[in-house]
C-alpha cells in the first residue's frame, strides 16, 4: 500500500498536478472612474482606458461602436485581445474581475460582460450576461472561451474550467476558444 501511495504521489508531482495551486483573486472596477480615459478621435470611437490590474497587471479598456475591448499586459492595446468583442452591442465599464493565479501568479481573468439581447437594442437595457475568459501574459493575450451565463446557473464554475485547462497552453490565432454550457438564441 505504502509503494502505491509513494507512486501516486510521484506521478502527481512530476506530471505538475500536485505542484501547482489554482486560487482566484478578486478585484473590483468602475473604468469610468478609476482610470485614466483618452478622447476618441472620431464619431462612435470612445476612447480607451489604462488601469491597473491585480498585482499590477496593465489593463486598457476600448470602446467603440456600443462594443468593449478589453486586454491585458504592458503592450495590451497591441495583444489580439483589444480586437476581440462579443457579436452584440456590450460592455464592461464596471464589475468584478476574477483573477486565475497557478501559485500565485495570474494566468487569466473571468469577466462578465453585459450584452444587448435584439429586443433590448433601442432600449437603454442590456440582459445578456456573457463570462469572458482571458489569457494573460507571458504570450500572448486573447480571449480562451465564454460561457452564457444566463444559460448556465454554475456559469463560474464552467469559466473556471475553461481558464484552468485551456488558457496557459491557448495558443492565439491558431486555437479556436471554447464555449462550454448552453447558450441562449443570443449567446455567442
Amino acid at each position: 500500500m505504502r509503494r502505491l501511495l509513494f507512486r501516486l504521489f510521484f506521478c502527481l508531482a512530476a506530471s505538475g498536478a500536485y505542484a501547482q495551486d489554482i486560487t482566484s483573486a478578486y478585484t473590483q472596477i468602475d473604468v469610468r472612474k478609476e482610470c485614466k480615459h483618452r478622447e476618441g478621435r472620431v464619431e462612435e470611437d470612445y476612447g480607451d482606458w489604462r488601469c491597473r490590474g491585480y498585482a499590477g497587471v496593465p489593463m486598457w479598456f476600448g470602446a467603440g461602436d456600443q462594443r468593449m475591448y478589453v486586454s491585458f499586459g504592458k503592450k495590451a492595446a497591441d495583444e489580439p485581445a483589444a480586437g476581440e468583442t462579443l457579436g452584440p452591442f456590450n460592455d464592461f465599464y464596471k464589475g468584478t474581475i476574477e483573477w486565475r493565479l497557478a501559485d500565485g501568479k495570474p494566468f487569466a481573468t473571468i469577466m462578465r460582460w453585459s450584452y444587448k439581447t435584439p429586443a433590448e437594442i433601442d432600449r437603454n437595457t442590456a440582459n445578456g450576461r456573457m463570462l469572458v475568459v482571458t489569457r494573460l501574459p507571458p504570450g500572448a493575450v486573447c480571449h480562451v472561451g465564454y460561457v452564457d451565463a444566463r444559460a448556465n446557473p454554475d456559469a463560474n464554475e464552467l469559466a473556471r474550467e475553461i481558464a484552468d485547462k485551456h488558457a496557459r497552453g491557448f495558443v492565439c490565432g491558431k486555437d479556436r476558444p471554447v464555449t462550454l454550457g448552453k447558450t441562449t438564441p443570443e449567446g455567442r
